[in-house]
């Protein structure tokens, strides 16, 4: 047994009690949320324009707080683009995460100095409960590869601007950074085929402990594993443990995965991650649905799936959701977004705690 996995206990301990905490204070997490995100934008130009000094309860803030799509947004973001500070959020953004937008062409979604940690530490906290759940200690001593994004970044009005996965890079702690697969090197290749074969290269003959990705990438790789060694991927990582995914739909990918492996004896761990935010991660290991996170920075709001496109549509607060509804998913966040509707839909299956399923995208419906 390896020094990390010996270190990894007592951090993996104090992640599942503070887990516990958040089952239990989800309701009072996200009134609370809620007030001191309002508190810290009320100098915000958008904070100023919809009157955040004077709002005291939720009701007032849908009076005031529109629901809003990216192009509804984009205004505020080129104002920061522009140089200006102050608009969505304090200060400036420290990055912005570049997507592609299916109607709005690429979006840059703000991601402030004090909505890092949401990204960074939910990842923290999913792979450390996994750990303390499974008893697995070893896995902090083998490799993770993580498929993602080249971490090289470019710039939007002086803002450092990439992919999400390629953000998060430059901030994975220095205890994994020798843990982690591929090379920085390798992840700025731009170009995906020659990316994938340096990754083969690289990781064929290491360790592997844990794999994530979303499916179809994580499926690429393991064909491109099988094409160059004739095995299956147990066979190639006998100690691989772990496959974390998320982004899209498993089912789709879930047999023809389990085929590559050759075993059905490795941990699914399933994510919500968007550019918006960490939204929800698995925290169990038999039941199903995703914990949501609701004490990292974002004060949700639900909006049943047949009001949506009513001009004022009902939005719940997480004390007035219920059991197996399709609600739409929109998000206040300390990255500076507000009534920011990101496109996806979820369903509750529990409320003590708080777990959903990603039921689908409000255009699908």
């Amino acid at each position: 047994m390896g020094i990390k996995s010996l270190l990894v206990r007592p951090f993996a301990s104090t992640v599942v009690k503070k887990l516990e905490k958040q089952r239990k204070n989800a309701i009072q997490d996200q009134k609370d949320l809620f007030q001191f995100i309002l508190s810290r934008a009320q100098i915000t130009q958008f904070g100023k324009d919809h009157s955040f000094e004077k709002i005291t309860s939720h009701y007032e803030f849908t009076q005031n707080v529109p629901i809003r799509d990216y192009e509804e947004l984009r205004p505020y973001v080129n104002r920061i683009i522009a140089g200006e500070k102050n608009v969505l959020w304090r200060g400036n953004p420290a990055y912005f995460a570049k997507t592609s937008g299916t109607t709005s062409g690429a979006k840059f979604i703000p991601i402030s100095k004090d909505s890092l940690p949401n990204h960074m530490n939910t990842a923290r906290d999913m792979l450390l409960n996994y750990i303390h759940l499974s008893k697995e200690h070893s896995l902090a001593d083998g490799k993770m590869i993580f498929l993602s994004g080249s971490p090289t970044l470019e710039e939007k009005g002086g803002i450092p601007t990439g992919r999400l996965s390629g953000i998060v890079n430059h901030h994975v702690p220095n205890y994994l950074r020798t843990n982690q697969l591929p090379t920085y090197e390798t992840n700025c290749i731009e170009a995906w085929e020659d990316k994938l074969e340096k990754i083969v290269e690289e990781t064929i003959d290491q360790d592997m402990r844990l794999i994530s990705g979303i499916p179809p990438w994580v499926q690429m790789y393991f064909d491109r594993l099988q094409e160059k060694s004739g095995k299956t991927i147990i066979e190639l990582f006998p100690n691989l443990k772990v496959l974390a995914h998320g982004g899209v739909n498993i089912q789709p990918y879930k047999k023809k995965l389990f085929d590559s492996l050759g075993t059905n004896d490795i941990q699914l761990l399933e994510t919500f991650p968007a550019s918006e935010g960490f939204i929800a991660f698995q925290d169990t290991l038999e039941d199903e649905g995703l914990l949501l996170n609701t004490n990292s920075g974002i004060f949700y709001e639900f909006i049943p799936l047949q009001e949506i496109d009513k001009e004022n549509p009902k939005r719940l607060t997480l004390g007035e959701v219920e059991l197996d509804k399709n609600y739409a998913l929109i998000i206040n966040s300390n990255a500076g977004l507000w009534g920011y509707n990101i496109g996806d839909t979820v369903k509750f299956i529990s409320l003590d705690p708080y777990r959903i399923i990603v039921s689908g995208r409000i255009k699908h419906f």
